[in-house]
């Protein structure tokens, strides 16, 4: 017998959206923060984080019930994932890019339906604004929440590229829009055989040279100003773009990886990783929505499928490309020039 149709699916995707936000308001508030050397009492916990007598309780518990803190004798205390990915002082810290979703993406995604119908961008252009980038780059603080939330949401794959690449032939190698450094720190870490290149705008550098410099990698890792748009690649074994081809429309994504071409000698390699959207475009929810996401914050950016890049990798003229899973959602797509 077939089982009957539920509406379970339907109400808690419809509305997910509170449990989103009662997590994000959390990392806002400074929730896990505040528990990140123990558990504290409710009334000690409410009365520090501000939380007005009606709603506390209801806020820590739906906490609980979501399975970001758990309540004991002593009180509410993070949940073991929460500690290690919700505290803002550890190295492992996610919360930069829930904290961009906080202040930017959550009210944006409310006009979602009308950039499905006019193909327009639903961010800051919206009002007549300037754009993502350019908004970013004008606002140093923004601009370190932004390269911080990018360090956090790529900090696993960073990691696996890293550590599970070939990097035994290479020598040297570019990291294409780099942010704050992760990808070139974890690469470094992981071989301490290699010399690598951060490029990006010029207002990245302050926080990239701090970043690799409080990892312990500032003696091998050197940061190039530039602008892909304007100027040729750094010359280097392997170039890696990570998160940064889904920013762009089709002619873009193609200048790039013929950029990247050109800065390879024979049998270098360009790395590209993203959410790539499975083949059939049937199974990786996030990396679709990512493209949902791509529709909202820009005016031609969209993520793609493995067989997209391999074929815009051939068309640039790289002789073989091959498709490699690395954490979560997150794949890449190795070109061999």
């Amino acid at each position: 017998m077939p089982e009957q149709p539920t509406p379970d699916k339907i109400l808690q995707t419809g509305l997910a959206f509170w449990a989103s936000k009662t997590l994000l308001s959390a990392i806002e508030i400074g929730v896990f923060r505040a528990l990140a050397d123990g558990p504290e009492p409710f009334e000690g916990l409410s009365e520090r984080l501000g939380l007005h007598p009606r709603a506390a309780r209801d806020f820590l518990d739906a906490l609980v019930a979501l399975g970001f803190l758990s309540r004991g004798p002593a009180g509410y205390a993070n949940a073991p994932d929460s500690d290690l990915f919700l505290d803002p002082h550890q190295p492992t810290y996610l919360g930069g890019i829930l904290e961009m979703a906080n202040h930017r993406l959550y009210p944006f995604w409310g006009h979602l339906t009308e950039a499905l119908r006019t193909g327009a961008p639903q961010n800051e252009l919206r009002n007549g604004g300037t754009g993502l980038f350019e908004t970013l780059y004008s606002d140093p603080a923004r601009l370190k929440e932004f390269l911080s939330s990018m360090t956090g949401i790529s900090r696993g794959a960073n990691m696996a590229i890293a550590r599970h690449y070939p990097w035994q032939t290479a020598r040297r190698f570019v990291d294409v829009g780099t942010a704050q450094g992760d990808l070139a720190t974890q690469i470094a870490l992981a071989n301490p055989h290699l010399r690598g290149i951060g490029f990006d705008l010029p207002q990245v550098a302050p926080l990239f040279e701090e970043y690799v410099a409080a990892a312990g990698v500032a003696d091998r890792l050197s940061f190039q100003p530039g602008d892909f748009f304007q100027q040729a690649l750094p010359q280097a074994d392997v170039v890696l773009m990570g998160h940064i081809l889904h920013d762009w429309d089709l002619a873009t994504k193609k200048m790039l990886i013929s950029k990247a071409y050109d800065a390879l000698p024979p049998g270098g390699a360009l790395i590209v990783y993203e959410a790539i959207i499975d083949d059939d475009r049937s199974q990786n929810a996030f990396g679709l929505m990512m493209s949902l996401n791509m529709l909202i914050e820009t005016p031609g950016g969209f993520d793609y499928t493995g067989a997209d890049c391999a074929g815009w990798m051939r068309e640039a003229g790289f002789s073989s490309s091959r498709v490699e899973p690395l954490v979560g959602p997150d794949s890449m797509v190795v070109a061999i020039k």
